[in-house]
Formats: structure tokens, sequence, C-alpha cells
């Protein structure tokens, strides 16, 4: 067995039980049964997570992968090229949207490169394991190989088993990749059978005809590729990206390890979706953070079932939303754990 078939054997279904004592001891606490809407579905998820009554949160990461797309020859992208890797230098200097949020919830920013295209970045902060230097062009031919694609799967498993190793708790998707929203929205077709128009969106500031490219590109590479929508893998190494691929990995480990993964907007969700088609418990341990500008977003979430806490019209990317999202983590599980039950503070529970 491969490091992929490992980790997709380990993954359980959550521990209801442990679910079902944390909602016992919310509705013992002095407040209305429910007043506190999604603060305690996320104590009762992160319960079940743990396999305990009263869940902690632990060290939090936020694991970034970065790379190319050869689709933005194509020209679907309001941004060159380049930009993929002068940004992860913005983030190794601390520069970016992330290092600000992220030090703003006490959240360490990993940052690895799958596969940025152009010259090797040299910083001691930064982990290489590039498979390739970007996909392929997907409206020319399958974006990645089997093997590239269960590679850079598989490097997302790694990055996050090394961070749980080292004490993370709380895991959140991020990425950069120019270009990415189009394979993102490619899986989203292909999966869920709906219409370009209604899943396709500007990414970073497409106009009208710069749209209308982008769905024509979307469009003339699963005609190309036929990707099989019931095989996740298949999707992924025709229409996908590797930096996808690295957060699917990311999520499909998390899950393993019994860690609660926060995820981010569009993309980290096009990689939750694949997650949860290899397999359906990883869902589990997936919060979502917020609902992103991208309107094949919604339809991602939906798919799984899952809601989001935060509607802030985020449509940065880079694990932003995601991060935001760890704030009320933390206030959820101080909820559980500090505040008092109508017993101990003598307040009468009915009238």
């Amino acid at each position: 067995m491969n490091l992929l078939e490992k980790t997709l054997a380990a993954i359980e279904g959550a521990d209801r039980m442990a679910g079902e004592q944390a909602q016992k001891r919310l509705d013992s606490l002095t407040k209305p049964p429910g007043s506190l809407g999604a603060l305690e579905n996320i104590a009762v998820q992160l319960a079940m997570i743990q396999g305990r009554s009263i869940p902690v949160s632990g060290p939090k990461v936020v694991m970034v992968m970065a790379a190319d797309h050869g689709v933005v020859e194509e020209g679907v992208s309001a941004f060159p090229q380049e930009v993929t890797s002068q940004m992860v230098i913005n983030f190794l200097n601390k520069g970016a949207a992330i290092n600000i949020l992220s030090a703003h919830a006490g959240a360490k920013v990993a940052v690895t490169d799958v596969g940025i295209k152009g010259n090797a970045i040299d910083h001691p902060n930064l982990y290489i394991r590039k498979i390739r230097p970007g996909t392929r062009n997907m409206a020319k031919e399958a974006a990645m190989t089997e093997d590239e694609a269960v590679a850079a799967i598989e490097v997302g498993i790694e990055m996050v088993n090394m961070e749980i190793d080292a004490g993370a708790g709380l895991v959140a998707t991020g990425e950069m990749g120019i270009g990415n929203t189009t394979p993102s929205s490619a899986i989203l077709a292909c999966i869920s059978g709906q219409s370009l128009e209604s899943i396709t969106g500007r990414g970073t500031g497409l106009n009208d005809a710069g749209l209308k490219v982008k769905q024509a590109v979307i469009n003339k590479a699963l005609a190309l590729n036929q990707p099989d929508p019931d095989q996740p893998l298949d999707v992924l190494r025709k229409v996908g990206g590797l930096e996808i691929a690295a957060l699917t990995g990311v999520i499909l480990g998390a899950a393993a390890r019994k860690i609660p993964v926060v995820l981010d907007g569009f993309i980290s969700t096009a990689a939750a979706l694949l997650a949860y088609k290899f397999n359906k418990n990883c869902v589990d341990y997936m919060l979502a953070s917020h609902l992103s500008q991208e309107p094949g977003h919604r339809i991602m979430l939906d798919l799984m079932g899952l809601k989001p806490v935060l509607h802030l019209d985020l449509r940065l990317g880079e694990g932003t939303g995601a991060v935001l999202a760890f704030h009320l983590v933390d206030a959820a599980v101080r909820i559980i754990s500090e505040m008092a039950t109508f017993e101990e503070a003598g307040v009468s529970k009915h009238a």
C-alpha cells in the first residue's frame, strides 16, 4: 500500500457518543438551549473529532500549498503567472494578508512549493516538495499523470503529518496559484454536473469577456479529457492542480489523524470535495469557515452538507477565511469548557 491508500484506510467516522455528551453539557450551561448557534455546533463537532465531551483547541497551523497552472496560457486569469512565486516570497517575508491574520490568531503559516514554475525560491522557511513546474495545460492534455497526482496528494499527507507530529491540533487549508479557480471550477463542473455559467466566477477580477473565455476553456478541457466524476483521482489528474492535490492530501491526512481541518474558500473546498469523494468519512473532520464570492463555493459546500459560519464577501484565498474562523473555534472551546452550568451558578433552569 502506498501512503495515500494507507491514509484512506485509516479514516473513520467521528465519535457520535462524544458529540452527544458535549451537547448535554452545552444544554446544561446558563443559557437557553441552542442560543449560541454555530458556536455550539462547532463545540459538538470538535468533541466528536477528538472523542472527548469537552474538546480542546490545540496549536494552529495554516497549510499553504503553492503551484502553477499550465491552463493560464489560455488567458483565464487577470494576473500573470509570475505572481505565484512573488506572492510566495511575500508569504515567507510575512507581508501578506494570511501572515497578518495568522499572527492575530496565533497560528503558524507553513508554505510548501508543490509545483511553482520558474526559478527556485531560496528561503529557509519554504518547504520544497515540487512534483513538476506547474501542471500541463488541461485545455490541450491531462493536467497531470496519475503518478504525479498521487505524489502531490502524498505531499499534503506528509506535510500535515509532520505538523501534527510537531503538535498541531487545528489545521487550516490555504493556497497560492495564479489561475487556480479554473481547475477548481472544472472539478466542480465534473462532479456536480451543473452548468459552467452557474458555477464559474471571475476569480481575481476577470471582466465579462474574460469570464466567457474562462468558461469556454473549462468546457474544452472537460470535453477533451472526459474525467470520470465517480473517480476523484481521475478528475484531479485530468483537470486539477498540484496545490489542489496537496490540499486534498492535507484534508485526508488530518482526518486519518482525527484532527479538525478548517476549510478556506473555493479552491480549498474543491480539494475538500475531492477528499470527500475519496472517503466520505473525512467530512466529519471539516469545518467550513466562510462563503466566498465565487458562485460555485456554495454548491460545493452543499454537496458535502457543510454550512459556513462567516459571510464576509472574501475572495482572496491564502487561507484567510479559515484563519478568521480560528477565533470562533477558540470561542466555542472556551464556552463549553469554562461557562458555568445552571447548577454551579445557582440559576433556575425552568420557570
